[in-house]
């Protein structure tokens, strides 16, 4: 198959591939071979499963005013 022959969003994948494939090879995984803590991994499940679920977290606004980042 030639490009000439891919549809528009066959064309996007293809490039969107190929700079997947060139940035994992010019950027290494920082993280990659890190001990992730047992309690961290089990947050970051319990999220996971939160969202799947369609439950919402705490909205940015209210983070925002928390953390004193919002001017309202």
């Amino acid at each position: 198959m030639q490009v000439k022959d891919l549809t528009i969003d066959e064309l996007k994948t293809l490039i969107r591939e190929t700079v997947m494939e060139a940035l994992e090879a010019l950027l290494p995984d920082p993280d990659e071979g890190a001990i992730v803590r047992e309690d961290f991994k089990r947050e970051l499940l319990e999220i996971r499963k939160r969202r799947e679920t369609g439950v919402r977290g705490i909205p940015a606004e209210e983070v925002m005013q928390k953390l004193g980042l919002g001017g309202r």
